[in-house]
């Protein structure tokens, strides 16, 4: 009986099925290119290794026994399970798989998002299956989590003093000072230093933008993380604080809002591609990387 499957074993089960398809040891030369004694030879290695006859050949003719007809119905079983492997193999190999987590900054611009899209868009397009996650967080939870390696990639506004951070630079957005129908500043269209520093502001805290701010003065009553509080603090009429752009354009189209002193009191931000560089990518985060480098490019 047959233990473990060796190469040999397998060669001597394909010689079998020649035989049987071929009609017997005969005919079965050319097809083998080997003489009928070595056909022979073989096919009695193979039934001394099963422990059975898997044919009888004589002057009646080549016939497989009961047996053999057993043993034909799993070998090309066999045989069609090592092909669906043989394909299923190579696909894998040149295949992207695994997941990929990527962190994305809040109130993007659209053009951005529109750009990740391009990225996913194609990376799709390889031979892939890939788990793709999204997650929005604010720049200080997508560094924990990346410092975690709970995501792979994240774009946002970052520190960059992170030394186990790798960053690439992929756009700016920029942040005007607003305010709104109510506040003091909204009828005067050229305030002066002594105005703005009468008002109240809306404090970030993430800490390393107070820097870049034009802006800044000591009245500060108010604290907001993400861009939606700071917004309804401005739209109060009671605070001035610093919003994209874009995301206030069509508040101010609507008349909700007005930008003081832009250019003067305006900064720009820069957004970094981020990720851990001691989480080693694979090729699926490999992949994902290049294509959005390539979308913002």
């Amino acid at each position: 009986m047959l233990g473990q499957l060796h190469d040999l074993d397998l060669q001597l089960l394909r010689l079998f099925v020649s035989v049987v398809e071929c009609g017997g040891f005969s005919a079965a030369q050319g097809e083998l290119g080997l003489s009928q004694s070595s056909i022979s030879q073989q096919m009695a290695r193979l039934e001394t290794r099963l422990g059975y006859r898997l044919c009888s050949r004589g002057k009646s003719g080549f016939k497989v026994t009961p047996k053999g007809e057993q043993l034909l119905i799993a070998i090309r079983s066999l045989f069609e399970s090592i092909e669906a492997f043989r394909h299923q193999s190579n696909g894998v190999a040149g295949r992207l798989i695994g997941e990929v987590r990527l962190g994305l900054s809040e109130a993007l611009d659209q053009s951005v998002l529109q750009r990740v899209a391009a990225a996913i868009r194609r990376f799709r397009e390889r031979d892939e299956s890939v788990r793709i996650e999204l997650i929005s967080a604010m720049p200080g939870e997508m560094e924990r989590l990346l410092l975690q390696q709970r995501l792979d990639l994240a774009i946002g506004y970052f520190s960059q003093v992170q030394s186990a951070f790798d960053y690439k630079q992929l756009f700016s957005e920029t942040q005007h000072l607003y305010c709104a129908p109510g506040h003091p500043l909204f009828s005067n269209d050229a305030p002066d230093d002594q105005a703005l520093q009468a008002c109240d502001r809306v404090d970030h805290p993430y800490r390393f933008l107070r820097s870049d701010e034009p802006f800044q003065g000591k009245l500060c009553s108010a604290r907001s993380e993400q861009v939606e509080g700071t917004l309804a603090f401005i739209l109060s009429g009671k605070h001035v604080g610093y919003l994209p752009s874009h995301f206030a354009r069509s508040w101010e189209d609507k008349g909700l809002l007005r930008a003081v002193r832009v250019g003067e009191m305006s900064f720009d931000v820069g957004f970094h591609l981020a990720r851990h560089r001691a989480q080693v990518p694979g090729d699926a985060q490999k992949a994902f990387e290049e294509d959005l480098l390539a979308a913002f490019t």
